[in-house]
């Protein structure tokens, strides 16, 4: 047995490598920057946690989700591999402390998100540790044509400045081939490998149903399917509603969304992985970093807004390699709302402005101020307060980050907070400007 097989045994319990976890584990220890594209569930953290316990050092792991870094961190915990992580929410003193012992030659993982590495603790302890491995996990984020593009994601970029000869992995379970080759490009890739598996699942079906009733046919197919199950919808009262109708058909469900407190999320997530409960309905807050194989049925009872999304929720089913289902429920009224979708995710111009305006008044701060301060920030109270179109708001704050001038942090259970990195200057430019821009010169 090999010194890799040997790892994998010891901390795993597998005798053997799946399809191109070998590869690509033999390519990042080669010292290759490396692009790993495997299916949801097809064994990615294998791919960076096995070559960082074959080599000497700290892996630095990049992640966009609280939940992902900590369940990751909590299952290496569990295999008596030394990790840990930095998220919001950690006091100062925890932050120091997490970082002195990424200094120790003793933990082997520190998880963290794109956002950390500009911070100036972190950069002040960073030459002290000994670096052996950059894992970006989720990497299609990095990709402006990819379909959950994160600005923050550029900044790995300079961490690379900083560590140059410290190899990459970047690993992702859905990207096209202009996507590849953006991740390569703006991870500055040298002397770059792709591996790609197949997306085929060849035990998880898939079915898609034109229906009158999604209630009715919902109960219908959680009844002849046995197992557990996730259950996705669009909003938080839906999740409620839903799991209401399970319940009075004898079914155990809970309901899970991001309005939840940390201690309700915590204890419905692991009383379903437990099997104390056999379906849980949920909003996409639910599914990144859970690691139950054992999955039976996924079904989707509103669409969700891009296929790549689809792909990674209904991947959660069959990860254990049985027969398992992926259901998508539909009515007329959905077809219309994708129809909708476009002009909703891309506002005009004149829209961007108003939301624009609405945030400096929101967070009072003068127009043309603010680079570089940052704001507590609530977006429901924005938005109820100024009676603003919830989708529209979004999309354009996400418009105004896409294109750098501020930074909106809405992926975690804290409350967002925003950061203006436009000088005064620009912004001027960028006011007086507006006659001569349109929608796609900002959105670009």
């Amino acid at each position: 047995m090999s010194e890799l097989e040997d790892i994998l045994k010891r901390y795993w319990g597998y005798g053997t490598f799946r399809p191109l976890q070998k590869e690509i584990i033999t390519s990042v220890l080669a010292g290759n920057d490396t692009l790993a594209l495997l299916p949801t569930g097809g064994g990615k953290s294998i791919c960076f946690q096995v070559p960082a316990l074959a080599k000497e050092g700290l892996c630095i792991v990049i992640s966009p989700l609280i939940a992902l870094m900590k369940d990751q961190v909590e299952n290496l915990k569990k295999r008596d591999i030394p990790a840990m992580a930095i998220y919001s929410g950690m006091s100062k003193a925890d932050v120091i402390r997490t970082l002195k012992n990424a200094t120790s030659d003793y933990h082997k993982f520190l998880y963290v998100s794109p956002e950390r590495l500009e911070t100036s603790l972190f950069n002040e302890y960073l030459p002290a540790m000994n670096v052996s491995l950059i894992a970006v996990d989720e990497s299609h984020c990095i990709s402006q044509w990819g379909y959950d593009f994160r600005p923050s994601y550029l900044r790995i970029a300079e961490l690379r400045k900083e560590l140059p000869n410290v190899p990459v992995i970047a690993l992702t379970a859905s990207a096209t081939e202009e996507v590849q080759q953006d991740i390569c490009t703006r991870l500055e890739f040298h002397s770059s490998k792709i591996f790609k598996q197949s997306f085929e699942r060849p035990n998880l079906s898939y079915s898609v149903f034109k229906v009158d009733s999604k209630l009715n046919k919902l109960v219908d197919i959680v009844k002849k399917v046995p197992g557990t199950s996730i259950v996705y919808c669009k909003s938080r009262k839906r999740t409620t509603e839903i799991m209401q109708l399970l319940k009075m058909h004898g079914i155990s469900t809970e309901n899970y969304h991001a309005g939840l407190t940390a201690e309700e999320r915590n204890k419905r997530q692991k009383d379903w992985i437990d099997n104390k409960v056999r379906s849980i309905v949920c909003t996409n807050a639910f599914g990144m970093g859970i690691d139950k194989p054992d999955v039976r049925l996924v079904v989707h009872v509103d669409p969700p807004d891009c296929l790549e999304n689809y792909y990674q929720e209904a991947g959660r089913a069959g990860r254990d390699g049985k027969k398992a289902y992926a259901v998508l429920l539909y009515d007329e009224r959905d077809i219309e709302e994708l129809l909708e979708q476009h002009s909703i995710r891309y506002p005009s111009f004149e829209q961007i402005k108003n939301v624009y305006n609405a945030l400096a008044n929101y967070l009072q701060a003068p127009i043309h101020s603010g680079e570089g301060q940052s704001f507590p920030f609530k977006f429901e109270d924005f938005v109820r307060n100024f009676k603003l179109n919830t989708s529209e708001a979004l999309y354009s704050l996400k418009a105004l980050e896409s294109d750098g001038w501020i930074d909106f942090n809405e992926r975690n259970f804290t409350p967002s907070s925003l950061v203006f990195t436009t000088s005064r200057k620009a912004s001027m430019i960028f006011t007086d400007g507006i006659r001569n821009m349109n929608c796609c010169s900002l959105l670009c």
